[in-house]
């Protein structure tokens, strides 16, 4: 196994060290008691704060002495919603430490769709943020099964939270002053240290179950190939509750010895990137696309040299990226880039605080536009691929082996081939045990020798770089990172008789859309109802229409993931037939051929997006 020279240094803690996830904390407490760990924005004194690895083990110790107090044994499933934060933190060490298991949720989703999970996976604790979220669950209190305690972080003082039962508590009266030491219950690295829920073509969420093993191991192999320091400032802002973040943005730094610092929201990230000036960030692409947009608007709006220089400024630093990784070579115009440098692409950087030393991109495929911008400004993305199943990472482009049209090599101690129809298996320490209550699920995409069929179609060159070229069972992946199953949700809204045949859309998007054939019989009915006139390509009608059809269409996807929403819709006027190439003999939607036919409908739903 090669082993890159950061993974020698003696700030790194090795798996053998750690043994479990709560052992990793304790090593890093041991080694760097008064190094600073995590920051965040104090809201109540209006500035950022920070916890050193000595004080967040304090606070942890006042949770575990709380969760000692309550009916739990080891195995016991306790879950979390919240946004990332140092309790996030302090929170699932406390109860690994206990031996319990960890279940993440996501903030955003669905109140409903967080309670199948708690029903799913028998979970007794839950952690809760926000009053607004216990009163979504108290609306549906006589849904959730097996809950004996309810835990809100914020004070919810001068409310009116209906308190007649004993479940919910402040978690500053539910916590003691003071704790002792942090409990480390003797527990086999391979058992199970987690569950996270992730979405299937089954329309229904699967438990992936995670051990102490699973992430430990793709944490180290991660820093063999990811050149994380001590010195290091990440700025987290993926939930915690993605597997990507979780890893790669939590133990990885604290196998490292690196700073964490938790940006307040997306919408402040701009600010926060300025504020915390941090020197890696772990992303999916939807938020380099959202610079890369800026920085296309603004330059729309400059004078026709500034929009040349800035090209200009990309192709030479691009081309010099090139000839670095020995893929080029070195040109007449690379003595221009110290200008270039300073004139372009400083005062792009300086927007992302100035200090990156470099970004990881995973989730979902990364443009090569977007791609080609950041690297010719000077800032490496690496990026990489992984499932959920593989506690995530399998590949990943290296510093100096980096092929941005691929996902990269394997990363150390993981097997990667084809299997049929060119899936991409893989096969490692990191392969999940399997899915919670779920052994047939289990069995269908993990092999009796341990291949795990990742069900993305993929390509690997001589040198062993993998690309991705598509998926064995249609999904698709927003540039959030979510997944989303499209015949499921297609299928839910053609209940709804207006709706003959519709095509998800939204495969590298920020967010998805539907193209929709309306019955001929319901849409005159429809036209009448609603006072429509005849001439749907009104600018103004559309947009009626449009709204009245997301309407439909938003009552008929209202129990999947809460990330699942559908914001534009095009009406199509010439069905889908055998006779015009776009359904099989078998009447099987042609998603290829209906997407080149509409291209132009399409392009019109994400423009200025």
């Amino acid at each position: 196994m090669h082993v890159e020279q950061n993974a020698t240094l003696p700030n790194i803690i090795t798996v053998e060290q750690a043994q479990t996830l709560d052992g990793l904390f304790r090593e890093r407490v041991r080694r760097s008691p008064q190094k600073a760990a995590y920051h965040y924005f104090n809201s109540t004194c209006e500035e950022w704060s920070s916890y050193t690895w000595e004080q967040m083990y304090q606070s942890i110790a006042r949770w575990q002495a709380a969760l000692a107090k309550e009916a739990l044994v080891p195995g016991d499933r306790v879950a979390v919603m919240m946004r990332n934060c140092p309790e996030w933190v302090m929170f699932e060490q406390a109860a690994l430490g206990l031996g319990l298991v960890v279940i993440p949720l996501y903030t955003e989703d669905r109140v409903e769709n967080a309670a199948y999970v708690i029903n799913d996976a028998n979970v007794k604790l839950l952690l809760l943020e926000t009053l607004h979220q216990w009163h979504q669950f108290d609306a549906i209190r006589e849904q959730i099964h097996g809950l004996q305690r309810i835990i809100m972080l914020r004070s919810f003082e001068n409310s009116d939270m209906n308190l007649r039962d004993d479940v919910v508590v402040s978690a500053w009266e539910w916590l003691p002053a003071h704790g002792g030491e942090v409990s480390h219950i003797p527990r086999d690295p391979h058992s199970l240290a987690t569950i996270i829920y992730t979405s299937g073509t089954s329309g229904r969420p699967k438990g992936v179950m995670l051990s102490h093993h699973n992430i430990l191991s793709n944490a180290f192999s991660s820093l063999q190939v990811i050149p994380v320091l001590p010195d290091d400032l990440l700025l987290s802002f993926l939930p915690l509750s993605h597997t990507f973040e979780r890893t790669c943005g939590y133990y990885v730094p604290m196998m490292a010895g690196a700073e964490i610092a938790y940006a307040r929201s997306i919408q402040q990230l701009q600010e926060d990137l300025a504020t915390v000036r941090p020197t890696m960030l772990i992303s999916v692409p939807r938020i380099y696309e959202r610079v890369y947009a800026g920085i296309r608007t603004k330059l729309a709006e400059g004078s026709g040299f500034a929009r040349w220089l800035f090209d200009f400024a990309v192709d030479v630093g691009y081309s010099r990226f090139e000839c670095e990784q020995r893929r080029g070579y070195r040109k007449l115009s690379f003595i221009l880039w110290p200008i270039l440098e300073k004139l372009v692409a400083r005062k792009v950087m300086n927007r992302l605080g100035g200090r990156l030393r470099f970004v990881m991109s995973g989730g979902a495929p990364l443009s090569a536009d977007v791609s080609r911008i950041f690297i010719g400004l000077g800032l490496h993305i690496l990026q990489g691929y992984g499932m959920t199943e593989s506690s995530p990472v399998a590949c990943a482009n290296r510093l100096n082996d980096n092929l941005p049209s691929s996902v990269g090599l394997p990363i150390p101690g993981v097997e990667v081939k084809l299997g049929e129809n060119n899936a991409l298996l893989i096969r490692g320490p990191n392969v999940m045990l399997g899915y919670w209550n779920n052994p047939d699920a289990t069995q269908a995409v993990i092999s009796a020798d341990g291949w795990l069929n990742s069900g993305d179609i993929a390509a690997i060159d001589e040198q062993g770089h993998v690309s991705i070229t598509g998926r064995v069972k249609e999904i698709i992946v927003l540039s959030t990172g979510e997944k989303v199953p499209p015949a499921d949700m297609e299928t839910a809204i053609l209940r709804d008789p207006l709706f003959e045949q519709v095509m998800l859309i939204g495969e590298s998007r920020s967010y998805l859309s539907v193209l929709v054939v309306l019955n001929p019989a319901r849409r005159q009915e429809f036209q009448t109802r609603y006072g429509l006139g005849s001439d749907w390509t009104n600018e103004q009608q559309r947009q009626q229409i449009e709204e009245i059809l997301l309407e439909k269409i938003t009552r008929q996807i209202s129990q999947f993931q809460g990330y699942d929403k559908i914001r534009r819709v095009a009406v199509i006027d010439e069905p889908w037939t055998v006779e015009n190439g776009l359904l099989t003999p078998t009447l099987k939607l042609k998603r290829n051929k209906v997407f080149e036919k509409h291209q132009a409908d399409i392009d019109r739903l994400y423009t200025g997006h």
